[in-house]
């Protein structure tokens, strides 16, 4: 497959074939006969070295568990557009580190009006990168099975300011992670369950655009894409219409889910949370 794309592209560009890909874009590509492993070292030391963090001390996470950011009205501002830079920086290292997804995403949402709080948290997450500057995803090669496995867990009211959730998803597939996101949920949820239903109907969605990619690339799974659910409410939720019918104040395009699960396209799987 690869060599007719590349062959019917020299029909029609002036190309010049360079061989196995190492680099692209900020990211390293390091293919071995039994497997591919990309990150982004490098480009982690440039912003390391860009925001005079390379001599940091390092720490164990990107965030102190438990950790709260909100509007800091009274805070000290500090620089906005340093402060954008470097947020900016840090979204684009999360295309091959998913540990870091969540944090940046919930720094991001302070670019407008940082203070000195949001500087700090910004911080930690360059002293964490400093420490896991070699961290990036694996795909072994030979795996039998390439059946897509989802998690999406939540974040209930997690937003000080609105109290909106906090959702998150990540797929696996072999060995390693091949889509994730994590972003705040567009409606305010009564309840966990509500927040975590939302939460895996989103995920659904990510499963029937990512199963049609993967079958116009000859990969064929006709099996329901597994997604785990640390929820059992939410799971009944999707199953059973007595449980549906008592929840219809949640915006009717998260009942998309129920239809996934009907005509067996996903299925929804308990998982404890410290899975």
């Amino acid at each position: 497959m690869c060599n007719e794309f590349k062959h019917s592209m020299i029909l029609h560009f002036d190309m010049t074939d360079l061989g196995m890909m190492s680099h692209f874009l900020g990211m390293e590509v390091k293919q071995s006969p039994n497997g591919t492993f990309i990150c982004q070292r490098r480009y982690a030391q440039e912003v390391l070295s860009r925001f005079g963090m390379l001599d940091c001390n390092v720490v164990k996470n990107p965030m102190v568990p438990g950790t709260r950011l909100s509007t800091d009205k009274e805070g000290v501002k500090v620089e906005e557009t340093l402060f954008k830079q470097l947020v900016g920086s840090l979204m684009y290292l999360t295309v091959t580190r998913p540990d870091l997804t969540y944090t940046v995403s919930l720094i991001s949402r302070f670019r407008t009006s940082p203070t000195t709080t949001h500087w700090l948290a910004t911080k930690r997450i360059l002293r964490y990168v400093k420490g896991t500057i070699n961290f990036g995803i694996w795909y072994k090669k030979g795996i039998d099975s390439l059946k897509l496995l989802a998690f999406t867990d939540n974040d209930y009211a997690g937003d000080l300011n609105d109290r909106r959730s906090m959702l998150g998803f990540v797929f696996m597939m072999g060995t390693g992670a091949v889509s994730w996101a994590s972003k705040k949920q567009t409606v305010v949820a009564l309840s966990t369950t509500e927040a975590e239903y939302m939460a895996a109907a989103l995920c659904a969605c990510q499963c029937v655009w990512l199963g049609r990619i993967l079958k116009k690339i000859g990969v064929k799974d006709e099996s329901k894409i597994a997604i785990m659910c640390d929820n059992n409410s939410a799971i009944q939720l999707s199953k059973h219409p007595v449980f549906h019918g008592k929840r219809k104040y949640i915006d009717v395009r998260f009942h998309f889910l129920r239809d996934l699960v009907n005509n067996r396209v996903v299925q929804l799987n308990f998982c404890n949370s410290q899975e």
